[in-house]
Formats: structure tokens, C-alpha cells, sequence
């Protein structure tokens, strides 16, 4: 236990959260919409360079370590979300079921999707972690406390992480301009859109879309920041309950037929 108060590595946090902080929140216009780039990504981005073999700031024992300081974070994480249930309960209520089916399309779209490509790839049991949810924080919780922060379903959860950290906020915000550029969908849709279960990805959308409805944007703050706390935490137990059971159920069936022809596309490579 007395490893996990390495000051070292602590200081190292404090750091570089206190440069991420500072550089705050930046945005560019593109004219079709707006690209956000939030403290978090450069926090990412620092403790990647930091972490490079190469430079040897931080050995192997210490990454390890981090690793394992990363679990009990996000423990903390869920206990905060707890807390925040209850008040809630009045808000989830009032948005009503149109929001709440939101949730089928995250369970389609990284489960019945993404499952068989990440197989098919050549992923084995990461897939899991991978595609059982978006991976924010809460999906790391649950996969971390289940498998452990090792395991190969964890691995797979913090790829997807950050590269939704790296590139969701990117993506989404110019899916967001395009889609809306269309006309085919209300702003009011495309915000209830936005509210995938991550702040900055949420506000990488609903800034793009304020920019091009200038004139629904208080309307799209408040349906993305509803339909956020609803994917947050009723996708935290539709993914203990469903989705991760789920998950480990069409991978014990399909892993057979897609990770065998993967082994095979690989052998005929070689």
C-alpha cells in the first residue's frame, strides 16, 4: 500500500493538470462547425511524452504503480456518480422515454457493430472491454473492478478511451457540423444526440451545433446535458446489468467463427 503514495508520481499529476487547467478549453472555427480541445486531451497528451521509454523519467515499476492508482481513481469516480443518483432521479424522470432509447443505440452501435470488427481484426478477449460501451470513466470503473486493471478486457476499455479522449471530441464535433449542415434532423435531435456519456465530447457537439443554430442554443445546452446524465448513469447499470453480459455471451459465440478467420487471414499473410 505504501507504494501508492509515491510522490513522484503524484507530483507528476498535479503538474500536469495544473498546465492542462491552465491552457483551458480552445476552439477553431472550420465554418462548417467547431473543433474543441479540452484539458484532458493535453493532460493525455503530457503524460504520454512523459512515459516514453527514451526519456526515462518513469520506469516500469512506476507506470505499474500508476497503473494501479488509476483503479482506485476511478472508484472514487463511481462513488462521486452515486451521489449524484438521487437529486438526479426528478431529471430523469421529466426527459422522458425518447431520451432514455437512447441508450439502444450505444448497445448497437459498439456492441453488435464493433464486437465483430474488433474479432475480426484479430482482438481476443480486449474486445470485450472494447466494445461493451463508449469506455468513459464509469465503463472503466466497471471493467477494472470485474477483470482487474491488468487484464486484457481493461487494456482493451483504456484503448478505446483514449482514443476517444485523443479524437472523440474531434470527430464528434465535426460529425456534428456535417450532419447538421444536411438539415435532415431538428437541432433538438442532434442535441439529444450529443449526450453520449462525456463531457467534453458532449461539448465538442453542442458547441458545433450552437454555432450553426445560433438561435436554439440555449435549447441544445439543456437536451445534451440531460441526455448526457442520462447515458451516464442509467448506462452505468444498463452496462453492468446488460451490456457487459451481453458482450461476453455474442464473444463466446462469435470468437470461434471471426477470431478464427483473423488466424487465418493472418497465416495466409505470412
Amino acid at each position: 500500500m505504501r507504494e501508492l503514495l509515491n510522490w513522484k508520481i503524484h507530483a507528476f499529476v498535479f503538474v500536469l493538470v495544473c498546465i492542462a487547467e491552465f491552457i483551458g478549453v480552445k476552439s477553431l472555427n472550420i465554418g462548417v462547425g467547431a473543433i474543441a480541445f479540452f484539458p484532458m486531451l493535453y493532460a493525455l497528451i503530457l503524460g504520454a511524452i512523459i512515459s516514453l521509454p527514451r526519456f526515462k523519467i518513469l520506469s516500469d515499476k512506476e507506470m505499474d504503480i500508476a497503473s494501479k492508482i488509476l483503479g482506485i481513481s476511478f472508484m472514487l469516480f463511481v462513488a462521486k456518480l452515486g451521489t449524484l443518483m438521487g437529486p438526479s432521479i426528478p431529471q430523469l424522470l421529466d426527459a422522458g422515454l425518447t431520451l432514455t432509447l437512447q441508450e439502444v443505440g450505444h448497445f448497437l452501435g459498439t456492441i453488435v457493430f464493433g464486437l465483430p470488427v474488433a474479432l475480426l481484426i484479430g482482438m481476443k478477449r480486449e474486445a470485450i472491454g472494447a466494445t461493451f460501451s463508449i469506455d468513459r470513466e464509469p465503463n472503466l470503473a466497471i471493467i477494472a473492478e470485474k477483470y482487474g486493471a491488468d487484464s486484457p478486457e481493461s487494456r482493451g476499455a483504456i484503448g478505446v478511451y483514449i482514443c476517444g479522449t485523443l479524437f472523440g471530441a474531434l470527430y464528434l464535433s465535426l460529425l456534428a457540423s456535417l450532419i447538421a449542415s444536411i438539415g435532415w434532423f431538428h437541432p433538438i435531435s442532434l442535441a439529444m444526440g450529443a449526450g453520449v456519456g462525456s463531457g467534453s465530447m458532449m461539448a465538442a457537439m453542442t458547441g458545433a451545433l450552437a454555432i450553426i443554430f445560433p438561435e436554439a442554443s440555449d435549447d441544445i445546452a439543456v437536451f445534451a446535458g440531460a441526455a448526457n446524465l442520462i447515458t451516464t448513469i442509467v448506462g452505468t447499470f444498463v452496462c453492468v446489468v446488460f451490456s457487459l453480459p451481453f458482450t461476453n455471451f455474442l464473444y463466446k459465440h462469435l470468437e470461434p467463427i471471426l477470431g478464427r478467420r483473423s488466424r487465418i487471414q493472418t497465416d495466409g499473410e505470412n
